[in-house]
């Protein structure tokens, strides 16, 4: 089982969308997959018209109530299980504050009832706060979603920074393995020039014993499509909803 976290402390970079439509095009693929919304604006579980009110277990109460993950599940079609959020989460920091081990509470709910799943896709918030070091001491990758500007650049040096303390201290497996260019346009000069400079950065990091010597950028970029920015409020991913669009092209290449 692959446990991979989008994680990006910036907002709006694709990381629901790629944790939505991958998750989704795996299934497709044949694969067994579990989605866990960590962001408390419960936009993944938005995605897949799950009513949070609704769900008598989210990840809000896997946090605070130690109920185990599995128990958590909600079921999208045959290969497709989501995790839902909750705005309660937002308040899950202050809750936790005095807990002991807080900072590893989903990985112990998650491996007391294991998951039968090929892959475990997480969808953290877009910060550095506990939602988000839960996750990665969980996953043993991290996928990071990026936007082809200038100033990601700079989150993306503060993200590795985050990745090598939680290796060093609370997840000794973890490791950067993909690094994914959303919102593309191919034709924007900016686009060619960052992703060039990640480039060199990761081939100056080879040989180096950091949880981001081996990542790869991806062959697969997301290109700009309205139509992935549509199919949330249809309740569905891209492939019920634009299955001949290049969104859908992109997250099928992608998986």
């Amino acid at each position: 089982m692959r446990t991979i976290a989008l994680f990006n402390q910036k907002g709006g970079v694709g990381k629901t969308t790629t944790t939505a439509n991958l998750g989704a095009a795996l299934a497709e693929a044949g694969k067994r997959v579990v989605l866990v919304d960590l962001d408390p604006q419960a936009h993944l579980t938005l995605h897949f018209g799950i009513d949070s009110d609704q769900a008598p277990i989210t990840t809000y109460r896997v946090l605070v109530d130690g109920i185990p993950l599995k128990e958590s599940l909600h079921k999208v079609t045959d290969r497709l299980w989501v995790a839902p959020s909750t705005t309660d989460l937002a308040v899950a920091e202050h809750e936790l504050v005095n807990v002991h081990e807080r900072e590893t509470i989903l990985r112990i709910m998650a491996h007391s009832e294991p998951l039968d799943a090929d892959y475990v896709l997480i969808d953290c918030p877009p910060s550095l706060g506990l939602l988000s070091l839960n996750a990665i001491t969980y996953a043993t990758e991290v996928f990071l979603p990026l936007q082809a500007h200038f100033l990601a650049l700079q989150g993306m040096a503060k993200l590795f920074e985050t990745v090598g303390l939680v290796r060093q201290s609370l997840n000794p497996t973890l490791r950067v393995t993909g690094i994914l260019f959303c919102q593309c346009d191919a034709a924007a000069r900016l686009s060619a020039e960052v992703v060039s400079e990640v480039k060199s950065f990761l081939e100056g990091s080879r040989g180096q014993n950091e949880p981001w010597s081996d990542a790869i950028i991806f062959e697969t970029t997301v290109r700009r499509n309205v139509k992935l920015a549509e199919a949330p409020s249809f309740g569905t991913s891209i492939f019920q909803y634009a299955p001949t669009s290049a969104g859908a092209a992109d997250y099928l290449a992608l998986a």
